[in-house]
């Protein structure tokens, strides 16, 4: 595995992806219950923005950079305020030096009875974010291929939680691993939240997942159309070549508000980290052959 997050982190990619597992580990603290969360491709946790793979690979100035130079509307700091606190906290003043993986939000917006379970394959990784939690004992990491461990992980004992898989994309047919992992989890825990992330670089790949994920929750497994979300973004002309243009997620059991919140949020978002007048996002809960991708609704 040759992938390194390091290079892209903070970038429009993921602040949409944050953005939306913020609100949704926000949405699991209203309740006293104590819930899990599961992330099958967790990183490192926590990336230095004036490392060497940053300072090369500078994405997050087009990303991150951009959002906190900016005073957004008063009407999206529902949507915003739990994924900006948590940048805000991890770093001093104007100052932009660190960024937060999935598994550094889980934990900074967890409860104290609120357990989070990491995995990751790659080695050095898997070291460096067991070191990074060692001394958190509501983390555990385990150093595997996430997929493989997912189905032993769901149900988690809490009843409550969220899975987030987020996958390097390294391999021709990860769309289709991740389609496998999906059913397997989701037939075990039918009404956990699961947010999948997708770059939009190979399209029929992709729509493919899309459709072929929300053909078979409805049909074969019953869900209700309004359980499941997709929200993309491109900040460029959308392509298969060259630098990633757009990405986004698919959420399964979103929770309530999430997909009005996005709603407001998108078109704002989009116009404010667009890179050409490509630009664009898409917002829908029933996703079919026949969804489009648009710029505005």
């Amino acid at each position: 595995m040759n992938y390194r997050h390091a290079f892209h982190a903070g970038n429009f990619a993921d602040v949409l992806k944050h953005l939306v597992l913020a609100q949704c580990l926000e949405h699991l603290g209203k309740k006293a219950k104590p819930y899990r969360v599961i992330d099958t491709h967790a990183g490192v946790g926590v990336y230095d923005l004036t490392g060497d793979e940053a300072r090369r690979s500078p994405e997050w100035k087009e990303g991150i950079g951009r959002l906190l130079k900016t005073t957004a509307p008063a009407e999206l700091d529902d949507a915003l305020n739990p994924y900006l606190d948590v940048i805000r906290a991890m770093n001093d003043g104007d100052a932009l030096t660190a960024y937060p993986g999935s598994p550094e939000i889980a934990a900074r917006l967890a409860r104290q009875d609120d357990r989070i379970h990491l995995c990751e394959l790659h080695k050095d990784d898997s070291v460096t974010l067991d070191r990074r939690y060692a001394r958190d004992a509501r983390v555990k990491v385990q150093a595997m291929d996430g997929y493989r461990a997912l189905p032993g992980l769901v149900p988690p004992r809490e009843k409550r939680g969220l899975v987030i898989i987020d996958p390097p994309f390294e391999h021709r047919d990860e769309m289709a691993f991740m389609a496998q992992a999906a059913k397997s989890a989701l037939e075990r825990w039918p009404t956990g939240t699961f947010i999948f992330w997708r770059p939009l670089k190979d399209l029929w790949a992709q729509e493919r997942f899309d459709v072929g994920l929300a053909e078979w929750l409805i049909a074969d497994q019953g869900l209700e159309g309004e359980k499941l979300l997709r929200a993309d973004m491109w900040v460029r002309e959308l392509s298969e070549e060259g630098p990633l243009a757009g990405a986004g997620v698919v959420v399964v059991n979103p929770p309530f508000q999430l997909e009005e919140r996005l709603l407001k949020l998108l078109p704002w978002l989009t116009d404010l980290l667009a890179q050409d007048d490509g630009a664009g996002w898409r917002l829908d809960g029933c996703i079919t052959d026949d969804s489009l991708m648009v710029d505005e609704f």
